[in-house]
Order: structure tokens, then C-alpha cells, then sequence
């Protein structure tokens, strides 16, 4: 755990170094120009998975919400919290962001817990993962039942009345990205052939 805590450190400093040093800093023109990503994405807390080292984005590119197992909630307008529905909504309203990801992976924990809730005594993420409907996909596991749960997540996108209206005017492109963490390779889910195929250069475009 210390070589951990000083391996961030030695990060710190390298960071410091590659992005805030210098005239031109990329820190600098963040700062005085503001933040503006053409990308969001909405991936899972696993440590295994972070968008922006997958990616290899500098900072400013990328307006990241992440939230156990990757899930967008439906929309739901009331005095409750609603935490990556208010990333979203900024994200998407005030940034403006072209691009939506949503990020699931391998091994998700969080699915594990809601396929085998019974077996887990918790406050907060049952309640939360059951988000995800279970009914009729009992036959699906594990990293199979993960793809699935971005299904999930871009039709509860669609709930959302102003996803939907500049998906509909085509300012936004949904993404449904699922990284294999033992192989370190993202496929991405074809609306044409109702797949996940390997990503490739052209998906962003």
C-alpha cells in the first residue's frame, strides 16, 4: 500500500511537469479558456477502468461520471439526489458534449451483487443496481448480463427529454462500449448487427 501512495505521488509530480509547467500548459489554457469536452462518459468506479488512461486523453478531454456498474437511471424528476443524472444534464445541456459514452467492463462487481443480492447485505447498492431488470434474462451471466445492462442504460437515456431531443436532431452519438479487462480491448455495440464488435478508428467519427 506505501509504494502505492508513492507511486501516486511520483504521478503527482509527473503531471505537474507534462501539464502545468511552462507558459503553454495545458493547466494554464484550462483555466483561462474554461473546459470544453466534446465527449462525456459514464463509466463504473472499478479501479481497472479509467476512461481516461484507457483512452490516453489529457485533461479537458474528457467529462467523466462514474457510479458503480456504469448504469444511467431513468429520468426521474423529484427532490431526491440524482447525481449522474446531474452530470448528465450538465454534461449534455450546458457542455454541450457531442458524444455520450457509456462504459461497462468485465467483471463488474457491481453486476455480480445484483445477480446474487440475496448473498449481500449492504446500505446503498442493491437498491441501486436494481436499476437493471433482471425479469427475463435469468439465462444471462456475469459479462454477458453486463452488455445487457448498457441496453438497459441507453433506453433509460431516451427518458430523458433533452437526450432525446438532440439525439433526435442528431447533436449527440450514444455509444455503448464494453472494455474486456484481461484482453485491454473495447467493443462497441452495433445497432445494425445487434452485436458488440472490436472498436475501431471510424466509431467516433
Amino acid at each position: 500500500m506505501e509504494n502505492t501512495f508513492k507511486k501516486m505521488l511520483q504521478g503527482y509530480q509527473a503531471f505537474r511537469e507534462k501539464y502545468v509547467l511552462g507558459d503553454d500548459a495545458v493547466m494554464h489554457h484550462l483555466a483561462n479558456h474554461g473546459q470544453q469536452p466534446q465527449i462525456m462518459v459514464v463509466a463504473c468506479c472499478d479501479s481497472r477502468v479509467d476512461p481516461a488512461l484507457i483512452m490516453q486523453c489529457d485533461p479537458g478531454d474528457l467529462f467523466v461520471v462514474r457510479n458503480v456498474a456504469n448504469i444511467i437511471p431513468p429520468f426521474e424528476k423529484d427532490e431526491t439526489h440524482h447525481g449522474t443524472s446531474a452530470a448528465l444534464e450538465f454534461g449534455i445541456r450546458m457542455l454541450k458534449v457531442r458524444h455520450l459514452i457509456i462504459l461497462g467492463h468485465s467483471q463488474c462487481g457491481g453486476i455480480q451483487a445484483l445477480l446474487n443480492q440475496s448473498d449481500n447485505d449492504n446500505d446503498f447498492i442493491n437498491n441501486w443496481v436494481s436499476l437493471v431488470k433482471v425479469k427475463d434474462n435469468h439465462h444471462l451471466q456475469g459479462d454477458d448480463f453486463a452488455k445487457k445492462a448498457l441496453l438497459d442504460s441507453y433506453h433509460n437515456c431516451m427518458t430523458f427529454p433533452w437526450i432525446q431531443e438532440r439525439f433526435k436532431a442528431h447533436d449527440l452519438k450514444i455509444h455503448l462500449w464494453f472494455f474486456a479487462i484481461k484482453e485491454g480491448e473495447i467493443f462497441t455495440y452495433s445497432q445494425t448487427h445487434q452485436k458488440y464488435l472490436p472498436l475501431d478508428d471510424n466509431d467516433l467519427k
